[in-house]
């Protein structure tokens, strides 16, 4: 298990390829789903400095705030309600340039410009949701899209 992250440098993409064996790392051997989730959060808030790094559990028909990294969040979403709820209830990623823009977008701070949320699939089910807010517009792309998929496909 990794105890520190190394500093990444370079682009985005050569940034996500060093980061990933990193997080391998960190959740590989570990069985509890909650630990695995928190150290992903903080691996991604740290080498990004994103706003806010956090997930969203599906309990009961509402998501529900699990761990995060970041202020203070939303603590459930209603399906189809809001970027998370979107994603959850279409089971797709979701990169949201500019959030003011989004219909019905939840704003949990007021610092969030854009935001990606990507669901966590297990057995054709939306278990979950990653979610990533960034101070500034157009932060989130297709890599950001791709590598996040990747790093959720793990988790389930």
């Amino acid at each position: 298990m990794a105890e520190e992250l190394i500093k990444l440098e370079g682009s985005k993409e050569a940034i996500y390829q060093g980061l990933l064996p990193q997080i391998k790392g960190l959740i590989s051997g570990e069985t509890d789903q909650i630990a695995n989730l928190a150290n992903v959060c903080a691996a991604l808030k740290e080498t990004f400095d994103f706003l806010w790094v956090g997930f969203y559990l599906v309990k009961e028909e509402e998501l529900v705030l699990g761990p995060f990294q970041g202020p203070i969040a939303c603590t459930r979403i209603q399906k189809g309600k809001g970027v998370c709820g979107t994603s959850w209830e279409k089971a797709e990623t979701l990169v949201v340039p500019d959030v003011d823009l989004f219909p019905g977008h939840i704003a949990c701070s007021s610092l969030s410009r854009s935001e990606i949320v990507v669901p966590l699939i297990a057995t054709n089910n939306v278990v979950g949701v990653l979610d990533v807010d960034s101070k500034d517009l157009a932060t989130f792309d297709e890599i950001d899209a791709h590598y996040l998929n990747e790093i959720c496909s793990w988790l389930v």
